[in-house]
């Protein structure tokens, strides 16, 4: 029997809310399950930029306390196919760079790479000082992927809500869900 493919989306405090309800729309119709962790500066900064509290965030399966370090994606055993931190804060980075697990989202990423999946860090800062810099090669190096929310211009976007739409497509891409949202180069 097929299983669907689940994530873990953890949400920290940077900038950048817009890509998370654009990737969780896509997510929703491809039919991914979403597990999701909230930091305390993550729901500040929701509130700020899109008005509205984690639970009325469209499409997420399961919510779990950044607290909580008995949830599945605190173990190995748990069956994720793969985790994104959208957006990436520079002390989420600095936390997973250094194997620091202060909470779940930091454990949660700490299990992603020993276990070999795929991580995926948003990082939300510039300009990047050379511990950034270091500590994203230290993440690079550990299997992770650095993705910061870059948005493309050659699809020539009309609004803010496309150009979220298009690098969240590309997200889901690299998570290797489909999306017919993704507009590629030359096509």
């Amino acid at each position: 029997m097929h299983r669907p493919q689940r994530i873990i989306l953890a949400i920290t405090g940077a900038t950048g809310m817009i890509y998370v309800s654009s990737l969780l729309r896509i997510l929703e119709q491809a039919a991914v399950a979403v597990h999701a962790i909230i930091s305390d500066a993550g729901e500040t900064v929701l509130k700020i930029e899109a008005g509205i509290r984690p639970a009325e965030l469209p499409g997420i399966e399961n919510w779990f306390s950044q607290n909580d370090f008995t949830a599945p994606m605190a173990s190995g055993s748990a069956r994720y196919d793969a985790m994104v931190i959208l957006p990436c804060t520079m002390g989420t980075l600095g936390a997973v760079a250094g194997g620091y697990c202060a909470n779940l989202i930091h454990r949660a990423a700490d299990v992603t790479l020993k276990e070999r999946r795929p991580l995926i860090l948003a990082t939300r800062e510039t300009p990047l000082n050379r511990t950034h810099l270091a500590n994203m090669l230290k993440v690079h190096d550990a299997g992770g992927t650095i993705f910061p929310p870059t948005p493309s211009f050659y699809h020539r976007p009309g609004s803010i809500e496309e150009m979220a739409l298009q690098y969240a497509a590309r997200l889901c891409d690299m998570l290797n869900v489909d999306s017919d949202l993704l507009k590629r180069w030359g096509e």
